[in-house]
């Protein structure tokens, strides 16, 4: 007679390992060999388990007190530094030498004083300066003065920027206004504006886009030739040298943005009688029919 019976088709066999093999290929399932430790259901497993489940392996997990890890005898008497009163602490922490209750009773505490002069940044507290715009007294921290310059407002500070970054206190001062253009200019002006149609020649804004007539902007600038030995600021007034800009581009050309082979290429002849051309910078072709139509004898630094 079997003495293992199959728990899911009922046929029977002689040995534990015959129902094993016959579970496992008729059924595809293995049979349990293992009996949980926390819920008590069976479960099959290669190697050795206690649980079925995660589940089940930290419901039976227990770290409390012995069963940590880090346990190390539990809480450790002592006494009060202060009141003598005893209280329990754990050695993992720090030793123990105040009760709960002076802990919380600030009366004892001496803390060190960092204020003032007992700072251990103390630089000597703060300093009288005179305002550089009115003159009136402000007091600074050393860490406070940072420039050459204190004030005792922005309102201050700002009429001191403008005063000393106007004229030749600008980074980008070259020498001041070469004031009147002199003789020429106003006709040459409206000339370049006829010509070149009352239109900026690089970006092609009208008239009535910039709501006035174009800038006349000097390729070569006017103090150029004003500084040019041998030459006149009249002598920057030439058709070849001139060309109509709105004021963005004119803005733009001043400072470079534009270069000027760009703007000389707006200007019929522009690229033949240039500055480029070979004539020493500052110095271009004047107009035809100017005492100075020719090169000049010195060149011009």
């Amino acid at each position: 007679m079997p003495e293992e019976e199959c728990p899911t088709c009922g046929e029977g066999f002689d040995s534990r390992r015959g129902l094993a093999v016959h579970h496992s290929h008729a059924h595809d399932e293995k049979l349990p060999n293992r009996e949980c430790d926390e819920c008590g259901v069976r479960f099959y497993s290669e190697w050795e388990r206690k649980y079925c489940s995660d589940a089940c392996r930290y419901e039976n997990r227990d770290n409390a007190g012995e069963n940590n890890p880090n346990y190390s005898g539990g809480k450790t008497t002592t006494e009060c530094d202060i009141c003598g009163t005893a209280f329990e602490y754990y050695p993992s922490d720090k030793e123990g030498l105040y009760c709960a209750d002076c802990v919380e009773d600030e009366d004892w505490r001496d803390p060190p004083k960092i204020t003032g002069s007992d700072h251990y940044r103390w630089r000597g507290g703060k300093r009288e300066l005179d305002c550089e715009t009115c003159g009136k007294t402000v007091e600074r921290h050393p860490w406070n003065i940072t420039g050459e310059a204190t004030f005792c407002s922005d309102e201050c500070q700002y009429e001191w920027l403008s005063e000393s970054f106007t004229g030749e206190g600008h980074p980008n001062w070259e020498g001041g206004d070469t004031g009147n253009y002199g003789k020429g200019w106003n006709r040459i002006r409206k000339l370049a504006l006829e010509r070149d149609g009352y239109e900026c020649t690089h970006c092609g804004k009208t008239k009535a886009e910039i709501g006035r007539n174009p800038d006349v902007h000097h390729i070569v600038p006017v103090r150029v030739f004003a500084a040019a030995r041998g030459f006149t600021k009249e002598d920057a007034h030439y058709k070849e040298n001139v060309v109509s800009l709105c004021v963005d581009c004119h803005r733009k050309a001043d400072f470079g943005v534009i270069p000027k082979a760009r703007l000389l290429s707006y200007v019929p002849f522009g690229r033949r009688y240039g500055p480029h051309t070979g004539l020493p910078e500052g110095a271009g072709r004047v107009e035809s029919g100017s005492r100075r139509a020719q090169r000049p004898e010195q060149p011009v630094r």
